[in-house]
Parts: structure tokens; C-alpha cells; sequence
């Protein structure tokens, strides 16, 4: 037996027993995946495929890079004390922007202060704000004008504490405002918390995460046609969240800690991996697309797929980070 054979050897009859690897994930890539950026988290892949948006940090400037030059161009850098958590690209070629107007605290300008703004495309343009607050993320299509974001007691006092909805709406850039709301799911408390996701199927059916108690989560999809809600993942005890939607409308990927049953660990955002999953409904096709959790420390999150499913963008974290916190964008080459 080579040496080289011994230590792989070693290595997996390591990760066999429940015992994660040292060092870096980033220094053992398989040949699909590189290093697009040093820095930056929750990438954001053009409708056309040409170019990915991403964050700088939390509550921080928008940057996008354009793949085939590689260059940089900040967005949001001539707006001062800048602080939005996500960036997001409309059909038009303009931007989604979502955060506080300014940074307070984490708590507040993430949960109670957060909204939607829109940039324009054009060179030098300033965000302006939609009169949207919302939770978390939004599910932005990149075939039309349509949005779908999430409302809790946090920042709709209306709302019950503890319940959520999930809104659908059309951006009108002209005015620009949110047009056509249409609340299209409602959750009675907190034993599933809404977050808007991904359109899919011609805008027919939206994907959307179940935050659950002590930590877990599902993934849900609905029929915006029907209203019908279908549980994919179908683990109760298991965290998996959604995000990103592949082209034929059948698979998703999703932030998993299904690698923990013989890694170890506890299970939950912190312990992750992004994986492959089949929407049919049963809940049993799932496909392992990164091993960032093999290493002690490690994780990969935030993935994203293009309109043509030929790569995924997504980011290294750390596991002691809090969700969506993120230390360069990585490019996943499906095929």
C-alpha cells in the first residue's frame, strides 16, 4: 500500500468514526470548485450568468464581480455608513438591496429595521428605500418584476408575536414601489417561522424555509396558483434550509446538517453543508455537494445556482460565526 493510499485510508476511516479533519477546506478543493474572491458573503448569481453580486461583510457595502474579467466594482460605496445584509439582482439588471438605512445594534437593524431598497444599474445611483420592512431574506425572480419576502411581529406589529406571513409582490422601478401585495401563507406562531426563498416553475411556486423550534428547519414549497404547501424535506429534527433553485424546476440545494450522523456534533445552522435535494416530496433524495463540515471549524452556506444550472456560487464560513457571515465567494461547476 502507497503512502498516499494509507492516508486516505486514514482519512476516511477518521471521518467513519465520527472525527472531523484539521486544517482547511480551502487548501483540499476538488477540481470543480476555485476561489472566485478573498472576501464576502451571500453571493447573488445576474439572471444572464455573467456577473455575481455579494456583500462585503454583515452590514456592509454591495459589491458584484463580473466572471469573465474578474473585476471587482463596489455599489453601494458612495453611500455613506452603508449597512445592508443582502444584494440581489432584478431582471432589469437593477438591484435589490436589503438591511437597515443605518447600523444600531445586530438585533434591531437585523430583525426590527430591516427592509428593501432598490439600486439602479446605472453607475453612481443611490438605494432608494421601497417602504418595505421584512425578515431576513427575499426570493427575487430573474425572469420578471416579482419578489417574495416574509413578515413577522418584529417588524408588522399587527402580526401576533410569534406568527408570520409570507407576501408576494411585483417591483415597479418607475415608481418605484412595491405594487400588486398579495399575502400568500400564513404561520399562527412560532413553530414555523417564514423565509421566502426561491420563484420557480415560471414564477408558478415559490420555495420558502420552516424555522422551527429549538434551532431545526424545513424545507417548504408552495403552489401560488393553488396555495397548496408541501413539505420536501420531510426530517423533522434536522435542520435544512433552503436556498438556491436549479433551472429544472425539480431540485434545490440546501444548507443541511445531514453530516452530522456520523461526524458528530450537534445538529442545527452551525454544523453545515450544502446538499442536493429532489423536490418530489418524499424527502429521501438528497445528494452531498460539499464537504466543508469534514473540517473542524468549517462549514459552506449561502449557495446559489445559475439560470443555466452549469455552476453554484456559495461561501466558506466558520461554524462559530452567526448564519450568513461569510469569508469569500467559491464557484461550484455543476457540469
Amino acid at each position: 500500500m502507497t503512502y498516499r493510499i494509507l492516508i486516505a485510508v486514514i482519512a476516511c476511516a477518521a471521518l467513519a468514526n465520527g472525527q472531523r479533519k484539521s486544517g482547511s477546506p480551502l487548501d483540499n478543493l476538488p477540481k470543480n470548485i476555485e476561489v472566485l474572491t478573498q472576501f464576502g458573503e451571500r453571493a447573488d448569481i445576474s439572471p444572464d450568468n455573467r456577473r455575481v453580486a455579494f456583500m462585503a461583510k454583515s452590514f456592509g457595502d454591495a459589491f458584484v464581480i463580473d466572471l469573465k474579467t474578474r473585476a471587482i466594482r463596489c455599489l453601494t460605496c458612495n453611500v455613506p455608513g452603508a449597512a445592508f445584509l443582502r444584494v440581489m439582482h432584478l431582471a432589469t439588471g437593477d438591484y435589490i438591496l436589503i438591511g437597515p438605512e443605518r447600523f444600531k445594534d445586530i438585533r434591531t437593524s437585523r430583525r426590527e429595521e430591516n427592509e428593501l431598497w432598490l439600486l439602479s444599474r446605472e453607475p453612481g445611483s443611490k438605494p432608494v428605500r421601497l417602504a418595505q420592512r421584512m425578515s431576513e431574506g427575499a426570493a427575487v425572480s430573474k425572469k420578471s418584476l416579482k419578489i417574495a419576502f416574509s413578515e413577522t411581529s418584529a417588524q408588522n406589529p399587527e402580526l401576533p408575536r410569534g406568527a408570520s406571513r409570507l407576501i408576494v409582490a411585483d417591483v415597479d422601478p418607475a415608481a418605484p414601489a412595491l405594487v400588486n401585495r398579495k399575502v400568500v401563507h400564513q404561520s399562527p406562531d412560532a413553530g414555523c417561522t417564514i423565509e421566502a426563498q426561491d420563484f420557480y416553475d415560471n414564477d408558478t411556486k415559490l420555495t420558502f424555509t420552516c424555522y422551527e423550534p429549538k434551532g431545526m428547519a424545513s424545507v417548504m414549497g408552495i403552489d401560488l396558483k393553488t396555495g397548496e404547501v408541501t413539505d420536501f424535506s420531510k426530517a423533522p429534527g434536522t435542520y435544512n434550509e433552503v436556498e438556491g433553485i436549479f433551472p429544472d424546476g425539480i431540485h434545490t440545494t440546501v444548507e443541511a446538517d445531514r453530516q452530522v450522523q456520523t461526524l458528530g456534533g450537534e445538529g442545527g445552522f452551525r454544523q453545515i453543508d450544502i446538499w442536493k435535494l429532489r423536490l418530489d416530496g418524499t424527502g429521501k433524495d438528497f445528494q452531498r455537494l460539499t464537504r466543508f463540515n469534514d473540517y473542524e471549524g468549517w462549514k459552506a452556506s449561502n449557495p446559489v445556482i445559475s439560470s443555466d444550472g452549469s455552476f453554484m456560487a456559495f461561501q466558506v464560513a466558520r461554524t462559530a460565526d452567526e448564519a450568513g457571515v461569510g469569508y469569500g465567494i467559491l464557484l461550484y461547476r455543476l457540469r
